[in-house]
C-alpha cells in the first residue's frame, strides 16, 4: 500500500507521504510498531503536575535538546538578534571614510567595482559619483570607535561593542540576503538560526516558546520590507522548532484566551483527550508533525499564564522604561520589542529575533534615515545597558545588523539632495555585537578607503554563523540533520570561527 502512495506522491515536491516513505527503514519500521514518540512532551509536563493518567508509561523525547550538546563549554546561553531589514548604510553610520568626503561628487574608479555584480537599479556603476556621509562622524569611548551623529546612544556604549567592519555576503537582493543570514541559504526552506538552536540545545522555559520573533516598522516609512515567514522557519526540522511570531497589537499570540465558560480543569481534560487521539494517529503513521501538534497544544495552554505575566509592565522601574525611549509603552514598536526581548530571555526564551524594517534608502538618506535611527538607536543601546546592569549581558549575545550594506556611490542626482540614496552593497558592510563572550571595545577588519570592499580580515556570513554557534557551545560542523540523503548544517559546507572576536 505504501508503494501505491509513493507512486502517486512522487510528482509533488516535498510531499509528506513521500518524505515519510523515503525516511522509513527497517529499524524505524519496527521501532514505530513498538512504541510512539508523539506524546512525550505532554507526558513530561503532566507528570510534573501529578496529572499523568493511565498512560504514564508513554514516553517521548523531551525539550532538553540533543544528547552530547553543548560540544564545549558555552560562553553564551541565548541570543538576541536585532535584525535591521533593508540594509543600514555602513558608510553613513559606522564605517568612517575620509576619502569619501574628499571624492564627493567624483566618479567611482573602475578598479573598485570591476567584475562585481550589483542590483538592477544600479546595473553598471560606471559614471556613478561618490557620496560623502550625510552626517559627520566622531570617535567615542576609550576604544576610539568612529560612530556617526545619527547614532548618539549607540556611540555612548561604544566600549561595550565589537564592530565587525569587514562583513561580506553573496546576495544582492533583500529576501535572499536575509534568508542567507538567518538560514545559511539564499533559497527559502532551510532551518533558521533560532530553529537550529532550539533543536540542538532544547528549550528552557515551560511557559514561553524557546524561539520568539517580533517585528516593527517605523511610522511613515516608504521603504519597508516584507517579513516573510521563512525568516523564522524550521525548514526540514520538525515544525515545533520554528519561531513563534508575536503580534504588534492586541494579544501577542492569537487564540490563547479560553471561550466563556471554559474552566482550566475542563480545558485540561480536553487537551488530554486530544492528545490521546493524536498519539493513536502517531502510532499508525509515525508523522513527526503529530508530535509538534501535541507540543504546541501544551505550549499554548501554558502560555495562557506566561504571556500575560510577560507583557505586564507595571513592575518595570520607571527609569528603565525611560531608558528605552518614549515608544517603549507602544506595542509593536522597536523600543517595546527590545524590552520584551530582555523580559523573554529572563524567563528562559533561548533566541529572540527582533526585526525592524525600513532601512532601504534608495532615495531617502536625507529624510527617512533620520527616522530609522531615531526609532532604533536609543532602544538598542538601552537593551545593552539593561542586560549589563542585570548581569545578563555576560551570557547573552546581542547582534545588530542588516543583510548587506549600501553603496558608497550615489543613487540619484547629486544636485537633488532631498532624494539622495544608496543602492544594495554586499561587498563590505558593518554589524556590531555585544556580550556572550565577544570581545568588547574593538573594531574587527576593515573595508578599503571608499568602503567598497572588505580587504582586512574579511568575515563571511558562514563565518559569523559558525562564531555565534561556537559561543553557544556548538561545533557548527557537528550540528547536522539528515534530509533527503544529505546531512545539512547552518553553515552549509563553509565557515570558520572568527577567533579574533572572542574574549
Amino acid at each position: 500500500m505504501k508503494l501505491s502512495i509513493v507512486s502517486e506522491a512522487h510528482k509533488q515536491p516535498n510531499h509528506p507521504w513521500m518524505e515519510e516513505a523515503l525516511r522509513v527503514n527497517r529499524r524505524h519500521f519496527f521501532g514505530h510498531q513498538a512504541t510512539g514518540i508523539g506524546g512525550a512532551a505532554l507526558a513530561s509536563l503532566l507528570n510534573k503536575e501529578g496529572l499523568l493518567g493511565a498512560e504514564e508509561g508513554y514516553r517521548v523525547a523531551d525539550n532538553s535538546g540533543l544528547a552530547g550538546l553543548p560540544h564545549h563549554a558555552p560562553r553564551a546561553k541565548r541570543i538576541i538578534y536585532l535584525f535591521q531589514n533593508g540594509a543600514p548604510t555602513h558608510v553613513d553610520l559606522f564605517d568612517y571614510k575620509p576619502e569619501l568626503i574628499a571624492r564627493h561628487g567624483k566618479p567611482i574608479p573602475e578598479s573598485f567595482f570591476q567584475g562585481k555584480r550589483f542590483s538592477t537599479m544600479t546595473g553598471d556603476p560606471t559614471g556613478k559619483v561618490m557620496l560623502q556621509p550625510v552626517e559627520p562622524f566622531k570617535q567615542h569611548g576609550q576604544s576610539g570607535a568612529w560612530v556617526s551623529q545619527f547614532m548618539p546612544h549607540t556611540a555612548s556604549i561604544a566600549d561595550e561593542l565589537c564592530f565587525v567592519k569587514s562583513m561580506h555576503t553573496d546576495a544582492v537582493n533583500h529576501a535572499p540576503a536575509i534568508s542567507f543570514f538567518l538560514s545559511g541559504a539564499q533559497i527559502p526552506g532551510r532551518p533558521t538560526l533560532g530553529a537550529w538552536m532550539t533543536y540542538g540545545l532544547g528549550v528552557e522555559s515551560e511557559n514561553l516558546p524557546g524561539f520568539v520573533v517580533m517585528t516593527s516598522v517605523s511610522k511613515g516609512t516608504t521603504c519597508g520590507q516584507i517579513f516573510y515567514d521563512f525568516y523564522w522557519g524550521s525548514g526540514f526540522l520538525p515544525s515545533r522548532f520554528q519561531g513563534v511570531k508575536f503580534r504588534g497589537g492586541g494579544s501577542p499570540v492569537l487564540y490563547l484566551e479560553d471561550p466563556a465558560g471554559m474552566s482550566r480543569g475542563l480545558k485540561r481534560g480536553l487537551l488530554d483527550d486530544i492528545a490521546r487521539v493524536n498519539r493513536m494517529k502517531w502510532d499508525a503513521t509515525g508523522d513527526p508533525e503529530i508530535e509538534t501538534r501535541i507540543a504546541q497544544y501544551e505550549m499554548a495552554y501554558r502560555m495562557q499564564t506566561g504571556i500575560p505575566e510577560l507583557t505586564d509592565l507595571s513592575e518595570e522601574p520607571e527609569h528603565v522604561l525611560e531608558m528605552y525611549g518614549p515608544q517603549v509603552r507602544e506595542q509593536g514598536t522597536f523600543a517595546y520589542n527590545c524590552l520584551m526581548a530582555r523580559r523573554l530571555i529572563e524567563r528562559g526564551t533561548r533566541y529572540v529575533q527582533v526585526m525592524h524594517a525600513g532601512w532601504d534608502q534608495h532615495n531617502s538618506l536625507t529624510t527617512e534615515l533620520y527616522t530609522q535611527c531615531k526609532d532604533t538607536d536609543q532602544p538598542s543601546a538601552a537593551l545593552i545597558r539593561d542586560l549589563k546592569q542585570r548581569g545578563l549581558l555576560e551570557d547573552t549575545l546581542v547582534v545588530w545588523g542588516g543583510e548587506f550594506g549600501r553603496t558608497p556611490f550615489l543613487q540619484g542626482d547629486i544636485n537633488n539632495r532631498p532624494k539622495w540614496g544608496r543602492d544594495h552593497h554586499p561587498y563590505a558592510f558593518t554589524l556590531w555585537m555585544a556580550g556572550g563572550g565577544i570581545k568588547p571595545g574593538i573594531s574587527h577588519g576593515a573595508s578599503d578607503e571608499l568602503g567598497m570592499n572588505a580587504i582586512e580580515k574579511p568575515v563571511h556570513i558562514h563565518d559569523l554563523q559558525a562564531t555565534l554557534l561556537h559561543q553557544l557551545g556548538i561545533d557548527h560542523e557537528r550540528l547536522t540533520y539528515r534530509f533527503q540523503g544529505r546531512y545539512y548544517r547552518l553553515t552549509d559546507v563553509h565557515g570558520q570561527v572568527v577567533r579574533d572576536l572572542l574574549s
